[in-house]
């Protein structure tokens, strides 16, 4: 059994069983209530991180991703179906999502600390488009997760969104 500050993955996805994992985590100086509300307001990372487009609701209530929410999205150039697997407030969520020749599964994890919260994601890839993306571009996926996660903590430092 996982500890509380361990993604709990699915058997099909454990880093184990894909070809594909990464982990990236960062301190954030803000409360885990602020970080989770940028988080689940998947519509708008757009606007501060450049690598998802084309966020849309298929099922569920937005603007906030809950368990069960089905959306669409573009990230590093693939159309991408993903539902959320997995939702405690303030502390985890994690989502799957199939494309063409990837079959994802990316989850974060919220730490409260004493200076705020240390924020952990991490993203395990099946598929052939997977394969040849790490292949070709052996850290980008590193390297577009820490932006995301420093977007997440300049918007969390400004307050709510």
């Amino acid at each position: 059994m996982s500890n509380a500050s361990e993604i709990r993955w699915p058997s099909h996805y454990n880093p184990r069983n894909t070809a594909i994992h990464v982990r990236n985590e960062i301190d954030i100086a803000a409360p885990p209530d602020l970080v989770w509300a940028w988080l689940i307001r998947a519509q708008q990372w757009p606007r501060w991180y450049k690598n998802a487009t084309n966020v849309r609701f298929l099922e569920g209530s937005p603007p906030d991703l809950a368990l069960g929410t089905r959306f669409t999205w573009k990230t590093f150039g693939v159309g991408i179906d993903s539902r959320v697997q997995e939702f405690v407030p303030f502390e985890r969520i994690a989502w799957n999502g199939k494309g063409i020749g990837v079959d994802v599964y990316h989850a974060w994890l919220i730490v409260k600390t004493s200076g705020g919260c240390k924020v952990i994601t991490e993203e395990s890839q099946h598929g052939v488009m997977a394969r040849l993306a790490a292949l070709l571009f052996p850290n980008r996926m590193w390297k577009f997760h820490q932006i995301w996660l420093e977007g997440l903590s300049s918007n969390a430092a400004q307050g709510p969104p």
